[in-house]
């Protein structure tokens, strides 16, 4: 192991909190780790109690859903939250990122093709994330009499590119530590806001119902906009456990952080759909639905909460930049990933139906992660949960080099996920012959994530179990430096 990647896993207080966070992807030795699985529920927790979600309870209702299907739909759509539960059990086994351990299944630089179409989904999330703070402070200069302008805008976007860097550059130990009280902060915050509109809602306007193809894409927007876009990112908060932690906690707490407030928080959307008729964000259509003294409140909790689950999204995308091959420190791939975002979230700003966008930006993201969530988990089952951390790492060489740091059966399957995603897909920007032939229905998740995984299977499965079997005589042999990319 080289000095550079020796020297961040030997440091134990790398990992301190409201300190710089100097490791990246690099391995965390055993003497750095701590913790314990049930802070991963707290994290997830503090993560999830954001107004997101209400936002996409009330856009199932919008696509035409009843009441009943709505909760349907809610409850299992975030099933997939399971997968975030999945994602997260390879990280004290590894003691790296969740895109350093998908080298395994795609070779070192077939993981890379993939960990930069996870970096700007992961930019996606954040520049949504910038542009909704910005409208809540300019809601706030609203309620003060306080006109939008241009400069007002340059300026609330600036402040919150400010604001929104400090957790992902300090890192882990921060970020856990300062969500899990974000969580005790924003379960009483959320339950008085349930409490402040039950009055309001007529459930019983919502009576209608949509046709079975209207149901599965609504299904389809759920999983995407919940454990779908979580899973990506699930050993990057577990990888500092140590290695003996129970699996099965880690499961089951990882699971249920975010599930809980997800399924909640959407039924209360779906509800409050029936006060508002139409919202084009969530800053300018959910207050509608609020008694007049909420309002101001509901404002701050939203830049409260919106600024902690953009944190989660810019610590993946630094780990994730370095998966890459970006050659600088953590914090720094914090930072020039802000600055993208700033970029992005300042054009969405100035479009005036952000709705619109964030339906299409979800239902594109099941194309490529459906498949890569069925190809991680089968390659981990295949071999067992057993990894090479070193290998995992090196630039070239190792168990996981393959052809010239591609494994074909890895890339193949994931090009055949994600066709058979598009196969299958109904949103605005683009709407697959099958769907088509179906009235519009959305499979898109499901073709992608069974196509995807079946495929990995049939192609990878004597080359792993080979790999594994050779694996003490591999050790043996320097095959190449390590080097944290």
């Amino acid at each position: 192991m080289d000095q550079e990647v020796q020297s961040a896993t030997d440091s134990e207080s790398d990992d301190a909190l409201f300190a710089i966070e100097q490791r990246g992807i690099d391995l965390v030795g055993p003497e750095a780790r701590h913790g314990r699985p049930i802070d991963l529920f707290w994290m997830w927790m503090g993560s999830n109690l954001n107004i997101f979600y209400p936002v996409n309870g009330a856009l199932v209702i919008y696509f035409g859903l009843s009441f009943s299907q709505s909760i349907l739909v809610i409850v299992l759509g975030n099933l997939i939250f399971f997968g975030v539960g999945l994602t997260s059990l390879q990280g004290p086994q590894t003691g790296t990122s969740t895109f350093a351990i998908s080298r395994a299944a795609y070779g070192q630089n077939g993981g890379r093709g993939l960990s930069l179409f996870n970096w700007a989904t992961c930019v996606g999330f954040e520049a949504s994330g910038l542009a909704l703070i910005v409208l809540a402070g300019l809601a706030l200069f609203g309620e003060a009499g306080v006109h939008a302008t241009t400069g007002l805008k340059i300026v609330l976007l600036l402040v919150a590119m400010v604001l929104q860097a400090f957790l992902p550059v300090l890192g882990h130990q921060t970020i856990v530590t300062v969500q899990r009280y974000l969580a005790y902060l924003l379960i009483p915050l959320f339950a008085i806001m349930a409490i402040a509109v039950a009055g309001r809602v007529h459930i019983s306007s919502l009576s209608h119902g949509g046709s079975w193809a209207t149901v599965m894409v609504t299904l389809a927007l759920i999983i995407s906009a919940g454990g779908l876009s979580w899973a990506n990112t699930g050993s990057d908060y577990s990888r500092y456990l140590p290695a003996d932690a129970d699996p099965r906690g880690v499961f089951w707490w990882s699971s249920f952080g975010g599930m809980i407030p997800a399924v909640l928080l959407e039924i209360l959307g779906a509800a409050i759909a029936s006060i508002v008729s139409t919202a084009s964000d969530p800053i300018s259509g959910l207050p509608k639905a609020l008694p007049g003294w909420v309002v101001t409140p509901y404002l701050f909790v939203a830049i409260i909460t919106l600024l902690a689950v953009n944190t989660i999204d810019l610590y993946s995308s630094g780990l994730t930049l370095q998966a890459v091959g970006l050659k600088l420190k953590r914090w720094q791939c914090v930072i020039v990933d802000m600055i993208i975002a700033t970029v992005v979230g300042g054009v969405t700003i100035f479009n005036s139906d952000f709705n619109r966008l964030y339906s299409e930006f979800l239902s594109l993201l099941i194309v490529w992660l459906s498949p890569w969530l069925a190809i991680y988990l089968v390659d981990w089952a295949l071999r067992r949960g057993k990894y090479e951390p070193e290998d995992l790492l090196r630039s070239r060489g190792g168990r996981y080099w393959r052809n010239n740091g591609f494994n074909v059966p890895g890339i193949v399957a994931q090009l055949a996920g994600m066709v058979a995603s598009c196969l299958w897909i109904d949103s605005s920007a683009f709407v697959g012959p099958l769907s088509s032939r179906t009235s519009g229905s959305d499979f898109s998740f499901f073709t992608g994530l069974l196509v995807g995984g079946l495929v990995y299977f049939l192609l990878a499965r004597r080359s792993v179990r080979a790999e594994i079997a050779a694996a003490p005589a591999m050790a043996a042999v320097p095959t190449g430096d390590i080097a944290a990319d």
